[in-house]
């Protein structure tokens, strides 16, 4: 129906409750640059904190005067909003929040999570995954997939005349950070773990006592150790075990 009212999460809150859970929530963001919440709570902060630095790009009195109502913490935050962040977004006419969906926080609380941050900010995670994806790539020696190259041209698009060159130093430090991390090793190559057997079962130890045998043989499958016999034993067992099941199953 036209003039009705606009929807809204009510966030299982009363309105006075819900306003200021909200402007906890954007005087976090603001001053951290990106939180973790549920998605609920993430998707209603971002219209608030979509406005709050809209007022901030008309700089005036009246936007002041309305920031100041939204913060809990005007006094240290006003400076930022109307200072960094406005120069930020200045050129930018929209989208200045993104939320990301991630795990649950916990076995016990289930509930839908997520990331809300400030875009083209030092925390921008499209930023730093685009970065590691053109680092990766470029490791392999292959070609940028189309996903990449839209995503590295969203991340800098607004980020000023230097955005490629910074965009190239962190891809490089990507790369350093991902050869530390493997103790300068080759990347490319993977690592295989031996898997660790939680019980040891009869017919393991008999396949690990012909695989000794067949080491001691020189490297045949016949003779050495013991192994062939333990095999041969443990698979008599498990067919006779066979057997006994079917006998069960038949009886009933």
């Amino acid at each position: 129906m036209a003039g009705g009212l606009v929807k809204y999460r009510h966030l299982s809150r009363n309105s006075a409750h819900r306003r200021a859970l909200l402007r906890n929530l954007v005087t976090a963001l603001v001053e951290h640059e990106s939180i973790r919440t549920t998605w609920p709570k993430a998707k209603e902060t971002q219209r608030l904190a979509e406005k709050l630095i809209t007022l901030a790009k008309r700089n005036n009195e009246t936007s002041r005067r309305k920031a100041t109502g939204i913060l809990f913490t005007p006094h240290a935050l006003l400076p930022k909003l109307f200072g960094e962040l406005r120069l930020r977004y200045e050129a930018r006419p929209g989208g200045y929040t993104r939320v990301l969906r991630t795990e649950p926080k916990s076995t016990y609380d289930q509930g839908e999570s997520a990331i809300l941050q400030l875009v083209d900010g030092p925390k921008d995670l499209r930023y730093a995954t685009a970065a590691a994806a053109v680092a990766r790539d470029r490791r392999l020696g292959r070609a940028q997939t189309p996903l990449t190259r839209l995503n590295r041209r969203k991340a800098t698009r607004f980020r000023g005349p230097d955005a490629q060159s910074a965009f190239e130093a962190m891809v490089g430090r990507m790369g350093e950070m991902r050869l530390e991390r493997r103790g300068g090793a080759d990347p490319v190559q993977p690592k295989i773990v031996p898997r660790k057997a939680s019980k040891a079962s009869p017919l393991a130890l008999a396949i690990a006592g012909h695989e000794e045998g067949r080491a001691r043989s020189g490297g045949s499958w016949s003779g050495g150790g013991g192994g062939g016999k333990a095999l041969e034993v443990a698979a008599a067992a498990a067919k006779g075990k066979a057997a006994n099941h079917d006998s069960a199953s038949a009886s009933r």
